[in-house]
Parts: C-alpha cells; structure tokens; sequence
C-alpha cells in the first residue's frame, strides 16, 4: 500500500481525475476490453490486457528470500545468512487475530469484493477530495500482494525496483490485469497467506514469522490482539511506525487497527479497549545474520560454504543462476564440518598467536578417503572491524574463494612430492647423494614437460647449516630437510615427473596460475594454500589415492527438496607401497627429526616442516590415517615481513621455525580433533637405507638434533639463509622469497 505524504503531490483536481481515470480503466480491464495500441494513454493494448489467459508463475507461488540455515556434519547451527529475514509459514501458522488485523486495516471488503474494489476506490476518492491529500489508498490487499511480488523479484537492483513502483497508470492497469486472475487461481485464503508471508514489516524482517520473532521473540500463531494490530499497524509505513524507534507513534497506530477491528466485528468493542490500554511490550530478537555471527570461530569455513555455492557450476550454469539461488536463500545446508575438530583449530590457530600479532596463523583439516574439510580456524577473528583486528581474509584457501592473492610459499613442505615422484619412478629409498653443504647446479639440466630445458641459468643452493654436508639417503634427507639432496633427487627424478606427481595429490598456486616449471619448486619456491596442502598430505594418508577437498555434504531446498551437491572425486596418485613408504620415512620427521615437538605420543603419524627465505612462511603439514592437518603462520597484510626477532603469541622468538611454531600449533589442533577418536597405524613397509656417514658438528654430534626446525626452547634455530624466489611485492599474501636464484625453502 502506498506510504502516506504530506504535503506536494497533485492538485485535488488532479486526485480526482486520477482517481476517476482508474476506476474506468477497472471497468475496462472487468469487462476484458483491450484498449487501442496508441492512444491518449499510450499502452499497448499487449502491454494491458491481451494474454489474459496467461500468468507469471510466481505470482502462484512468488520465490520469497527467506533464510539458510547452515549445519555442521552433526546438525548443528553454525550460522543463519539471508538477503531477506524471512521464514514462509502457512496461514494455519498464523494467529487469526493477524488475519483480522491486517485485513480490518489494509482491506477490510476483502472476502467481499473481487480482485478491484470499486466502491473502496470511490471511497478513497471522495474521502482524499475532501481532505485535499492522500489520506486514504485504494489498492486491495490483492492488488498490494502482486505488487509486492514484482518488488520482491526485483531483488536489489533498484532499477527493476522502481519499475516495479513507478507511479504511472500503465503499471497499475498490469496489476489490476494480475490480480483478476491471481484472485481467480489461487482464492482469498492463500492469497493471504501469501501476503503475510511477503509484506516488509520494518527491522530487517520481511514476513510476520520473521517480523513476529523480532519485536516479540515468539511465533506467529502464538501473537495476542493487541501484538497483531501492533504488527499490522507498521506495514503502512515501517519506517514512521516502528515500535523500537518510537513506541508512542507505533501505539497511536496500533489503536487505529485495534479500533477498524472492532469495527468490522473481528473482535469485541470490550476486546478493543482492553488491547488499547495494553501498553506495548516487546521483546526484540535482534536479528544474527552471515557468517559473522558462526559459531567456534568458523566463519571462515561458512563463507568457504557461500563461494563454493557462488563459485561451482554445480549450483548453475551462469554467475546469475548462482548469485539467484544464494540470494533467495531458503536452503539447509549440512556441512563437512566437525565441531570438535572446528573447536579445536580454532583453539589452536589463537594459542600460539594473538589476533593483534602482526603475523597470523591458519589451520585447516581435510579428513584422508573422502576429502572433507572439517575444519577452519585463524588467529583473527572472522568479521569487517580492523580496529578489533578482524579479517574476512581466507588464509587456508585460494584467490577465487576467498583468500590471499597467491597463497603462500610451501617451503619444504614440497619435498614428499619430490620423494613420492622418485620412488614411482622405482628409485630406492636407499639411493643416496654425497654433497658439501651449498651446491650449484645448471638450470638446463633440469627438462620441463615440454622437454626443453628449464632455463639457462646457474642454480645455487645451500643446506641450512655449513654443518650439514656429507652423505643422505631418502629418509635422513627428509628428516632434516636437506636442500641439496632434494635438488639432486629431482634432477634424478625429472622436474616434470616431479611436478605431475604434486599435481596429482591436488597441489595448486592460490592464484589459479599453472605451477612454474623451474627446479627451486622442489624446495617449496611455488605458492598454494593450506587447504591445498591439507588435502595433498591426505593422500599419502588414504594409501595413494587423493580425494578433492569438498565442504557441503546435502541441501534441501525450502520445499525439502535435495538440491544435487558437488561430491569428492578421488583418484590415484600414486601406488600404495608408495604412500606407505613415504608415511613410514614422514615418521621419522616427527619422531627425531625436524617435527619432535609436533609428534603425537598415543597414535601413528607423521608431517613435514617448512620454512622459506627470510622465514616469511612458516608452516607444518602432518596427518594420522584418519587426519591431516596444515598449519601456516605469516604476514598477512601488505608485503609479507620476515620473522626475525619478532615476539608472537607473547613469545619472543629470534628466527621463527616450522617445527618451533606452526608445529606445537598442528600438535594442539590434532589432539582436540582426534581426542576419544580410533587410533588406526600406518601400514608397515620396510624402507630401505643406506650405510651413510654425515659430517659430525663441533659437538662431535652430528647434524641430528641442529637442524633448525626441530625447534629449541629458545626459538633460535640456525643460521645461513638459503637463496630463494620472490614473486611481486605490494599484494595481499604475496609469497616472500630471497634472490632470484634459488628456490623458496631456507632449509627445513
């Protein structure tokens, strides 16, 4: 119904003839006389009346934005998200006082007259002639229900909106053409239902289910009298007659409803006066809507949720198709995601690093054999308030859903890929390289796919410690994350046969760029993301076999109807006396490696350490049979910042590790995760080794124990950067890197 005005508009002269000229396009549009294609009006006779036979179907059944509930893997909440705050209910759902009330004052003729009610418009016009203004509309709750349907479907684009409110007679003979045949299809009861169900009742809540929970906290079938005409009383102007904002207005209008029902006979002139000397008493709900308001910090996995509905053809073939079925909302949607294990990586992201710390830390887990995320936790809190530290950055995933520019260097976490590839290739675990502690190789020694060498350049690298030279086989290279025998094994292995081996397990940059065939990718040069890495390292833990990360298990439509969901598709990567090899040699890692103050003490699992140039990332990836894990700290704001000398967490730390940060933050999020849960083992392998001898430190020692991301008390690990890759400064998440000629990982 049109808002009220004072002051402007049209003459009284101009009322009357308006009025007089819709009471006789009524006529004509009642006796189904099409009117001239060119005339005084200038409507096309197609545009009025022609196809009368014809109407929209969502004028039957309009599709009304109403909530999405999503749910963790339990049936859990996690959070409520909507463009309209609406939950449609029937009329039988609906108090009868509402019924009356919103009938006695927007309609109070409407189970009397038709679709038009020419005596009500003769009444208005006489009555708006007499006062000189509007004080009195015309239009039959039919008539505001169509127009209604038209604004709703307009969504918020503002152009379509006002088409569906321009003041131009053209419109109203459209809607006078519809509501003929709305009140011939769908009779007076389910129009409305389908009225309350629409109509705007101020506060954000379209609709009385949702307008009756937010002033009343309470269903629509339960409202009292004096509620209802109180609720039916703001649609004539929700702004002017908002009961939160100015209770003595909102009362004034309630009592006029109150009064127009007694009148009609829907209640008592007793009844009327008790309601009217009710005083207003609310109980606003105020309204939690988006991801904002997630529980256990998982707002981040829920708008993970939003983009894979916006973002995957699934859910439609168009950007539009998709954007539509988010935006009308109404869906339930169960998730992949754990509460335990959110509540746990949440706890774990913000133990060891404080939301106002410059740098951040990101956990994802991805469960092995089905490629569910079941959980997503960061340091910042999820939300649009810089001043309370909060981000809507993504760290665990890519560009395209979310997340940083690029992703982030992986250090050597890369290195089971390289591993991986050469024992498909049937090298042994046994083979072993003899190396100082800093190499040089030949970029053209190394053949892309496309069989050209991968550069012409020299490639000089070097361990993480000048003590760290001597003999390695696999599984000692591994455990202390040794450089040059890495580079070595890709160049036995092949870069390409090293880079279809990452592809397989699902390795991709965060940009969504094709990898770069350059030989520093073995020690972790290349970008990608923890949600990435989680699921890589998942496949070593499915025996092989790599399952694409998926975060949405079912949806049911309003109707409860199941809406087709993207499912994991699995394949295998690699043999399972692969996977097992590697399982057993990652162990190590956790065991007396690199990773010691990650291991867990009561079930089998391994993991690997990363660090890369400048210590800009910082991660520790690890998994159980049945879990893994990535965990990533950094800068993440601007061009990225190194992590010397720095105090996270409120621990000072002279040169962050993988194993001193990112690892006992994997070790916090594992435990809760798997706590009470099965504790399956790895399948035992032998692993070959090989008889080696390494060069002793001046403790007479060994390098076991010194490499730095085994992690000492103090956070100060060793010393000597290694050259590494830097891509453009200046972006969100840009990866951090050294020089021009190594690769990306300082060591372990």
């Amino acid at each position: 119904m049109p808002k009220k005005r004072s002051g402007g508009g049209l003459t009284t002269t101009q009322q009357a003839a308006k009025f007089l000229g819709v009471a006789a396009l009524s006529g004509a549009v009642l006796a189904g006389i099409a009117l001239p294609a060119a005339g005084a009006l200038g409507l096309a006779a197609k545009g009025t009346v022609e196809g009368f036979d014809e109407i929209p179907s969502n004028l039957k059944t309009p599709p009304l934005s109403q909530r999405t509930t999503i749910l963790d893997r339990d049936g859990g909440a996690i959070a409520t998200v909507y463009s309209r705050d609406r939950t449609v209910v029937p009329l039988t759902d609906i108090s009868p006082y509402m019924q009356d009330a919103i009938i006695a004052i927007e309609d109070s003729r409407f189970y009397e007259h038709g679709a038009i009610d020419l005596k009500g418009i003769l009444r208005a016009m006489n009555r708006n002639v007499q006062t000189g203004g509007t004080a009195q509309g015309a239009s039959t709750l039919t008539q505001q229900y169509v127009k209604n349907v038209f604004v709703e479907e307009a969504g918020d684009n503002q152009e379509k909106v006002a088409q569906a409110t321009e003041q131009t007679i053209g419109r109203k003979v459209r809607e006078l053409k519809y509501a003929i045949q709305v009140e011939e299809e769908l009779g007076k009861r389910k129009i409305l239902e389908n009225y309350l169900n629409i109509t705007f009742f101020g506060q954000q809540a379209y609709g009385v289910e949702a307008a009756s929970q937010r002033y009343f906290s309470k269903r629509a079938k339960d409202l009292k009298v004096e509620e209802a005409a109180l609720l039916a009383g703001i649609v004539q102007s929700p702004t002017r007659f908002d009961p939160v904002n100015d209770a003595e207005e909102a009362t004034k209008r309630r009592n006029i409803v109150l009064t127009r029902m007694a009148a009609t006979g829907a209640i008592s002139k007793t009844e009327a006066d008790k309601a009217m000397a009710t005083p207003i008493k609310l109980k606003v709900s105020k309204p939690k809507n988006g991801c904002i308001t997630a529980v256990s910090g998982s707002g981040f996995f829920c708008d993970y949720v939003r983009k894979t509905i916006l973002t995957d053809p699934a859910f439609g073939k168009t950007e539009e198709d998709r954007s539509k079925l988010w935006n009308l909302g109404g869906l339930t949607i169960k998730t992949t995601l754990d509460p335990r294990a959110q509540q746990s990586a949440n706890e774990a992201a913000t133990a060891k690093v404080n939301k106002a710390d410059k740098f951040a830390a990101a956990v994802v887990q991805v469960e092995p054999g089905s490629g569910k995320i079941l959980s997503m936790g960061q340091s910042r809190p999820y939300g649009l308030d810089q001043k309370q530290n909060e981000t809507v950055l993504n760290l665990a995933v890519s560009n395209r859903m979310g997340g940083s520019t690029y992703g982030f260097q992986v250090g050597s976490t890369f290195k089971p890929f390289t591993a991986a590839a050469a024992l498909e290739k049937g090298i042994s675990p046994a083979t072993s390289f003899a190396t100082d502690w800093k190499l040089t190789l030949k970029e053209q020694d190394f053949k892309g796919c496309s069989g050209s060498p991968a550069g012409y350049s020299d490639w000089p690298l070097v361990n993480e410690l000048e003590s760290e030279k001597g003999s390695w086989d696999m599984t000692g290279a591994l455990g202390k994350s040794i450089n040059t025998y890495f580079a070595l094994l890709e160049q036995k292995v092949g870069l390409c046969e090293t880079i279809e081996m990452a592809k397989k397990v699902g390795y991709e940059r965060g940009d969504g760029k094709p990898i770069e065939e350059r030989p520093a990718i073995t020690l972790g040069s290349e970008v990608s993301t923890p949600l990435a890495m989680a699921g890589a390292y998942a496949a070593f833990a499915n025996r092989g076999t790599y399952c694409t990360p998926i975060a949405i298990e079912s949806i049911t439509d309003p109707n409860g109807k199941k809406v087709d969901v993207p499912q994991s598709k699995c394949s295998r990567a690699m043999s399972e006396r692969t996977a097992d090899t590697i399982n057993q040699m990652l162990k190590g890692v956790v065991e007396d490696g690199t990773g010691t103050r990650a291991g867990l003490s009561d079930r089998d699992n391994a993991g690997k350490t990363g660090t890369t140039n400048e210590r800009k990332d910082a991660w520790f990836v690890g998994y159980t049979p049945n879990l893994s894990t990535a965990v990533w700290v950094g800068d993440d704001v601007g061009v990225q910042s190194p992590m010397f000398n720095v105090t996270i967490g409120g621990q000072y730390y002279d040169k962050v590790c993988g194993g001193c940060l990112p690892g006992p933050i994997w070790r916090i999020a594992m435990t809760g995760a798997l706590d009470a849960s099965e504790t399956p083992s790895f399948n035992p392998v032998p692993v070959p080794r090989a008889k080696v001898k390494e060069d002793e430190d001046e403790d007479g020692e060994g390098d076991r124990g010194r490499g730095r991301d085994r992690g000492r008390e103090d956070g100060k690990p060793g010393d000597n950067r290694g050259p590494g890759v830097q891509l453009p400064p200046g972006v969100i998440g840009g990866p951090g890197g050294g020089d021009e000629q190594g690769g990306g990982s300082q060591g372990p």
